[in-house]
């Protein structure tokens, strides 16, 4: 049987040419699943996704017109995925439910360290030989406070970075973790996290109940010199608000691997294109705002792990087995 791959990066085709190799043919494509290329997918009974693929109700009856029955997103989130659009035209859908925490945890460390330390900057002064410091002051993290927005897997590996720093805790979630409590980190409401923390982070999943989570009055209860960090998903902000509170001269420095219009964006090459996103357009001019394209999670051991797990969610499917991964199980 040969398997669609819609959304496949340059890096990722030979390891899911690899990982699939003996099982099924495998056939990779750049584009991302849309209205426009779902009829490519005719007459292939399995396909995969990426995050950034659209699988809205006109998308998911065009594959089931074409004969598409079973769709396996390489990721964990599945916000892109109508669900109940899917289960009504009998079709599976499978999901990466686990895979390296530490690939996101890292990168969150990461870009705010690198927007406290105004490394950008710096790196695009030095290539043009300019060594001064001017702007470039940042501060110790050690003794500051955290807070960490969903105490999960990578909430909880985040916590240990920072914690190995020396920071104080704060933790908001609906259920407590017991190895965060164990670090000494405190579980407090939102309102006091937001309040008190240096540094903000957040890991928890896009859904209505925690879509624009940071909306204009939780903006305005942070710290007029905090940091904001977002690898997550991008509709847990409301960027236009962000963006107003940027304007005022607000927070030390942002940090945003996800962005909530990102769709038809990110993993793209739009260099050559004008820029029709006001919102976004506005949002990279700010220097102390630094924005990567959904990167975080790009490691080889987790993209790895996501071939993987995609992988044994196909082979799943072909023998009838349903695991803890099945979104939609098989009708």
């Amino acid at each position: 049987m040969e398997i669609l791959a819609f959304g496949v990066q340059s890096d990722e085709r030979p390891l899911i040419q690899r990982a699939f190799a003996g099982h099924h043919d495998v056939r990779c494509l750049d584009v991302f699943l849309t209205e426009d290329t779902a009829p490519i997918a005719a007459g292939h009974e399995i396909i995969s996704t990426s995050v950034n693929c659209g699988l809205g109700h006109r998308v998911l009856q065009t594959l089931a017109a074409g004969g598409t029955q079973m769709i396996a997103q390489r990721s964990t989130g599945f916000n892109n995925i109508d669900l109940d659009v899917a289960e009504r035209l009998g079709m599976t859908a499978a999901r990466v439910s686990y895979y390296s925490p530490y690939s996101v945890a890292e990168f969150a460390w990461t870009l705010g360290m690198a927007v406290n330390r105004r490394i950008v900057r710096a790196a695009t002064r030095t290539r043009d030989f300019d060594f001064r410091l001017d702007g470039l002051m940042g501060r110790d993290m050690r003794g500051r406070t955290v807070g960490v927005i969903g105490t999960g897997k990578i909430g909880e590996a985040f916590t240990r970075i920072a914690h190995g720093f020396g920071m104080s805790l704060l933790g908001w979630d609906v259920a407590e973790n017991p190895a965060c409590r164990e670090l000494g980190m405190e579980y407090v409401s939102k309102e006091r996290l937001l309040a008190e923390s240096d540094l903000i982070t957040l890991h928890v999943p896009l859904m209505p109940a925690t879509q624009h989570l940071i909306d204009a009055a939780a903006l305005r209860a942070m710290k007029d010199d905090a940091i904001l960090v977002n690898s997550s998903r991008g509709g847990l902000v409301d960027t236009a608000a962000l963006v107003s509170e940027l304007r005022e001269g607000r927070f030390t420095g942002v940090g945003l691997d996800v962005y909530e219009a990102e769709a038809g964006l990110f993993f793209l090459d739009k260099s050559m294109e004008a820029v029709e996103d006001d919102t976004l357009a506005r949002l990279v001019t700010f220097p102390n705002v630094l924005v990567t394209s959904h990167q975080a999670y790009y490691t080889l051991d987790a993209v790895g792990q996501i071939i993987d797990t995609t992988l044994n969610n196909v082979l799943d499917y072909t023998a009838g087995r349903r695991s803890e991964n099945v979104l939609v199980p098989r009708s």
